[in-house]
């Protein structure tokens, strides 16, 4: 099943994945059982990761910054940068040159990196993975609440 052929099955994930975690999840299993009966393989296929696809919904981070991490562009523009630079090589003497070759070219793929969506707020994203290290935060609420955030740099400025 491609996208082109089913956008109503598109539509219906896409609005799902902008839900909390818990009404997503049952919106996505309607979706799952929907498509077992039509495309038993697509059905399969997202059944698989369900519960991975709102862990960055869990983490009760800013809508921009969840954007920008829902997505793999992050790392597929470094290995289309890396492999930009490198694919003329077609011997490598050993592994250490492919390794510093790599590096090279990662290094220089960053230059060219745009700012991520919502980067003034990573450092909520820290917090999170912080908390939810030494908590083990439940699955159901957010890691991150308000009260345990620390102020923003303009309340910062302000106090």
């Amino acid at each position: 099943m491609s996208w082109d052929t089913c956008p109503e099955s598109c539509k219906a994930l896409r609005a799902a994945w902008k839900l909390e975690a818990k009404e997503g999840l049952a919106r996505l299993r309607t979706q799952i059982d929907w498509l077992t009966r039509t495309h038993p393989k697509a059905a399969a296929s997202l059944a698989e990761g369900l519960e991975e696809t709102f862990t960055i919904n869990r983490l009760g981070l800013p809508q921009a910054l969840r954007k920008g991490l829902a997505t793999t562009n992050l790392i597929e523009s470094l290995l289309s940068g890396v492999e930009g630079r490198t694919h003329r090589v077609t011997h490598w003497k050993h592994g250490e040159m492919a390794l510093r070759w790599a590096a090279a070219a990662a290094l220089e793929t960053e230059r060219n990196f745009r700012k991520l969506l919502g980067y003034r707020d990573l450092w909520m994203l820290k917090a999170a993975l912080d908390e939810g290290q030494s908590a083990g935060a439940s699955s159901d609420a957010p890691i991150v609440s308000k009260e345990s955030l620390p102020p923003l740099d303009e309340e910062r400025e302000a106090a």
